[in-house]
C-alpha cells in the first residue's frame, strides 16, 4: 500500500495523473520495480571494468535494455499525449480534471519555449522524469514501512506522536499540512528512522575532484567515494546507545537531515545532495501523521513485537525483508 501510494504521489506531480489502475498502470509499476532491482544489482563491470564481459554472460545487459526500451516507449507515450494535447484523467480519477501543470509539461514547455536558455532535448526530459522515479518511489515508501515498524515494536513511543498529533489536530477529520510544523515529536521520529534506517544505505557515489591523502592513505582524482549513511548512524563514537530506537534524542538538539550535520546525512550533502529532501518529507509526515491520528494499530495474530522479522534486504534501497502486516482499527470521532 505504501508502494502504491508514493508511486501515484509522484505520478501526480510528474505525468498530472496517477497510474494505479488498468493494463497501463500494472505495466507501469512492474517496470518501475524491475528498474530498481537492476539499480541495486552487482554489476561486475563496474567494479572490474575487464571482467565487463561477464554482464553479457549471465543476462545482465540483456534485461538492462529490455527495460531501457521498455521505459522509452512508456515515455514516449506520456510524453505524445501531452503534446497532442490528449492527457485525459482515466480510472479513478476520470471525472476529476487536474487544472495544475505537473512536472512534465513544465519541461515540455522549457523545450518548446527554450526558457532555459539552451536547448533541452526529449532524451534528457526523460531521463529527468526516470530520475524522479528512481530516487522518490523506493526510497520514500521505504521510511514508511520503517516507521511503522518500529512504532509497533516501541508502544510508547507510538502512544507518544498520537498524543502529539490528535492533540495538534484537534477536531479535524484529518491532519493538514499546516499542522505538521507543530509536530516535533513526528519529527523527532523521522530523524531517528533516518539514522537507524537511511533508505539509501551507501549514498550516491561521489568522485574525488585531486590528489588528496586522508590519515595516511593517497586517494587519486578520480576515485569513486562511497559513503556509508547506514554505519555513520550507528557510530557509538556519535550516538548513544545506537542500536537503540530513541526519538527523543532529537528533541534537544539542532541534528538535521538538510546536510549540515554530518552525523545524520540520509538526503547527502553539498552539491550532490538529493534535490527533493523536502518533496520526500511533506509525503512522509503526512502520511504518517494521519495513519496514526486515525488508527490504533496492532500485529496481527497475536504477534508478539519481539517476534517481528528486522532482517533487511539487501539492493539499492534498504526494505524490509518480510514487508510488514499490520491491523488497523479507525478511531471513533
Amino acid at each position: 500500500m505504501f508502494s502504491s501510494l508514493t508511486n501515484n504521489v509522484l505520478c501526480r506531480a510528474a505525468f498530472g495523473r496517477k497510474y494505479s489502475g488498468g493494463e497501463s498502470g500494472r505495466k507501469f509499476k512492474e517496470l518501475l520495480r524491475e528498474f530498481m532491482v537492476l539499480l541495486g544489482a552487482l554489476d561486475v563491470g563496474d567494479l572490474i571494468p575487464w571482467l565487463s564481459w561477464i554482464n553479457f554472460v549471465n543476462g545482465f545487459n540483456a534485461q538492462v535494455e529490455k527495460v531501457a526500451k521498455e521505459f522509452d516507449k512508456f515515455m514516449d507515450e506520456i510524453i505524445e499525449e501531452h503534446l497532442n494535447g490528449r492527457n485525459r484523467e482515466r480510472g479513478d480519477l476520470s471525472a476529476e480534471r487536474e487544472t495544475r501543470k505537473n512536472f512534465l509539461e513544465v519541461l515540455l514547455e522549457f523545450q518548446r519555449d527554450n526558457l532555459a536558455g539552451f536547448s533541452i532535448d526529449t532524451v534528457s526530459i526523460k531521463a529527468l522524469m526516470l530520475d524522479m522515479f528512481a530516487g522518490g518511489t523506493d526510497t520514500t515508501y521505504t521510511v514508511l514501512e520503517w516507521a511503522m515498524t518500529q512504532l509497533l515494536r516501541h508502544p510508547r513511543i507510538m502512544k507518544e506522536l498520537q498524543n502529539e498529533v490528535r492533540r495538534i489536530a484537534n477536531s479535524k477529520s484529518y491532519v493538514k499540512e499546516e499542522d505538521l510544523d507543530k509536530m516535533q515529536y513526528l519529527k523527532a521520529v523521522f530523524k531517528e528512522i533516518f539514522r537507524l534506517h537511511p533508505p539509501i544505505p551507501l549514498l550516491v557515489p561521489r568522485a574525488s575532484t585531486q590528489d588528496v591523502r586522508i590519515k595516511g592513505y593517497d586517494i587519486s582524482a578520480g576515485t569513486m567515494v562511497i559513503t556509508n549513511a547506514w554505519a555513520i548512524g550507528r557510530d557509538p563514537a556519535t550516538w548513544e546507545e545506537p542500536e537503540e530506537f530513541r526519538p527523543e534524542r532529537f528533541l534537544n538538539n539542532s541534528i538535521d537531515f538538510k546536510g549540515h550535520d554530518f552525523e545524520l546525512i540520509p538526503f547527502g550533502a553539498g552539491r550532490r545532495g538529493c534535490p527533493g529532501t523536502s518533496f520526500a518529507m511533506a509525503t512522509n509526515e503526512l502520511v504518517l501523521a494521519n495513519l496514526v491520528h486515525m488508527f490504533d494499530w496492532s500485529l496481527p495474530g497475536g504477534t508478539r513485537v519481539e517476534d517481528l522479522d528486522m532482517t533487511e534486504c539487501t539492493g539499492i534501497t534498504i526494505h524490509r525483508k518480510i514487508h510488514l502486516l499490520a491491523l488497523a482499527t479507525p478511531v471513533s470521532s
